[in-house]
């Protein structure tokens, strides 16, 4: 069953725990995503990015979505467009059946560049009054993913700043993340904190001075009724590294966010973690495993299987220690309808103060 953004964060919120985001590109990765979250009763958000869109096109992707919520019936899931950029992008994310959309404003529509504060509100309003037309949710960013260690934007699928990025901007202000919400009425606030797209986050074990959990706490503080959401969350596991290593594979050591350390946020009002790349190596670990030990197979199922079932096993992981495991046959989904009234007679609006 689809469900928005907003009533699954409302959920998490009220009952203390969070949701990890995973993002699809094909039927394998869903399969792993629901199969996890039917063995412990997890809702779910998947997310596609716009390079996801491109590769298996909107089409397949409503299909494969509207599909896994028709086998798994009593899992609540959001359909989630990450990081759009620009008001095309999450429009016509809507129409091909998203139920909750990401207005990422804090770069221009190339999505490179660095934005100023006021075309990220202006955008992000505009998009979250059209989206709650509809009934669909909306997740803004404040702040720019990147390195606090390198000073430097990472690229995932096309997306995030280039070049070397300034403290502040490194960084939400949490004096302005006040007034964005207030201004744009989101439904979730992304907030920049030290962390950064993709497996190369970090080049040593992260601490205070590269990994700025104070600033998620600090936010919480002033805005504790607003749903938080950390990007490029994946821990990048070693076990998942030496697999990988193991079987032809060349990643150079890296050290991605601690599990302790998004635990530690979802203490202080964090929702939604957004995590790919540990089901990509989770995946790609245990299809060269595959391919090196049996390298007459040339069925592709014999491949993906294991990589379905390694994918699956960090997800059932992630659900457990956010603390979701357990929430989904509570959860009653509100129709996007529903939710559109809701936000027409504003008993949606963020609560700020």
């Amino acid at each position: 069953m689809l469900i928005s953004l907003r009533q699954l964060l409302d959920d998490a919120a009220e009952y203390g725990y969070g949701v990890p985001a995973f993002n699809i590109n094909n039927m394998e990765q869903g399969l792993a995503i629901l199969q996890a979250a039917d063995k412990v009763d997890a809702p779910v958000i998947i997310q596609a990015s716009r390079g996801a869109r491109a590769y298996a096109g909107d089409i397949m992707l409503q299909a494969m979505v509207k599909a896994l919520a028709e086998m798994y019936p009593h899992i609540p899931v959001c359909m989630h467009q990450d990081h759009g950029n620009n008001e095309a992008t999450c429009m016509t994310a809507i129409q091909y059946g998203f139920t909750s959309v990401m207005m990422d404003g804090s770069l221009e529509a190339d999505a490179k560049t660095p934005a100023s504060y006021d075309y990220n509100m202006d955008i992000t309003r505009r998009v979250t009054e059209m989206a709650h037309y509809a009934g669909a949710s909306v997740e803004g960013e404040l702040g720019v993913l990147g390195s606090l260690e390198t000073g430097e934007g990472e690229q995932e699928d096309g997306h995030g700043a280039t070049g070397k990025l300034s403290e502040d901007q490194l960084l939400t202000d949490p004096d302005q993340a006040v007034d964005f919400v207030a201004q744009t009425k989101v439904d979730a606030l992304a907030i920049a904190m030290g962390t950064s797209h993709g497996a190369y986050k970090f080049t040593r074990q992260p601490d205070g001075d590269i990994l700025a959990m104070n600033v998620v706490e600090e936010i919480n503080r002033r805005l504790p009724n607003v749903h938080l959401v950390m990007h490029g969350s994946s821990s990048v596991p070693q076990e998942l590294q030496d697999i990988f290593n193991a079987h032809g594979g060349e990643m150079p050591q890296t050290w991605g966010v601690p599990i302790a350390e998004i635990e530690r946020g979802i203490k202080h009002g964090v929702r939604k973690v957004n995590i790919d790349t540990d089901c990509r190596l989770a995946m790609l670990g245990a299809m060269r495993k595959v391919t090196t030990e049996n390298r007459s197979e040339f069925d592709p199922r014999k491949v993906l299987k294991p990589a379905m079932e390694a994918m699956q096993t960090l997800c059932i992981d992630r659900f457990e220690r956010f603390g979701t495991a357990g929430n989904a046959t509570r959860i009653q989904p509100m129709s996007l309808a529903a939710m559109a009234r809701r936000y027409a007679d504003h008993s949606l609006d963020p609560v700020i103060g």
